[in-house]
């Protein structure tokens, strides 16, 4: 039998967070530091930016929490909060970075190819979605992984059906064309 003690069921942690229990929130945060962190990446360019997306998303939790419903799954409560979060985010750094005009993008015609992505990593592939524009990064998040509709995408970012679908096709794209250049970086450090 082991010595460490039990963690608190998840009902406990929640009311104790309620009641504003520093330990409850301590331990809440670290129970679900791992799946936060994973949505929350797959969001921004860099770890920092996640971490700050999660903390913020975290603040939101502790301060929003009474209006958790326990009928219903806490983690989708949390995933849902981390996402705006990474939205508004995005929408606050939006305007600090040089970016293309996304409602003139022009649709880009994608053939479907064999599904490389799912040889890779988690971590390679969180690395290529990483290294996205944000405005493609986004829409691909949204609707590849988190299964929003164009028409939600839309209306989340304020953008047209059309657009959403054109960032999705160039995030598309542009995810094969890193994909490729890996496998030659790679193919190239094996022949070495």
């Amino acid at each position: 039998m082991s010595n460490a003690p039990k963690a608190p069921a998840l009902s406990d942690l929640l009311a104790g967070c309620l009641r504003n229990h520093r330990q409850s929130q301590e331990l809440l945060y670290r129970q679900f530091y791992g799946y936060a962190m994973g949505v929350c990446l797959r969001y921004t360019p860099t770890r920092e930016e996640a971490l700050e997306v999660l903390n913020d998303g975290f603040l939101k939790v502790f301060t929003r929490l009474e209006q958790y419903d326990p009928e219903h799954s806490f983690k989708g409560w949390l995933r849902r909060i981390l996402i705006n979060t990474a939205l508004d985010h995005y929408r606050h750094e939006i305007h600090h970075h040089k970016h293309d005009d996304i409602d003139r993008a022009g649709q880009t015609i994608v053939s479907d190819q064999a599904d490389a992505f799912s040889q890779l990593a988690h971590e390679d592939l969180i690395g290529l979605v990483q290294r996205l524009s944000p405005a493609y990064r986004i829409v691909f998040n949204l609707y590849a992984i988190d299964g929003f509709s164009h028409e939600e995408i839309a209306e989340k970012l304020n953008i047209s059906v059309g657009t959403s679908k054109s960032n999705l096709a160039r995030a598309r794209e542009n995810l094969r064309v890193l994909l490729k250049q890996m496998n030659h970086d790679e193919y190239a450090r094996a022949n070495r």
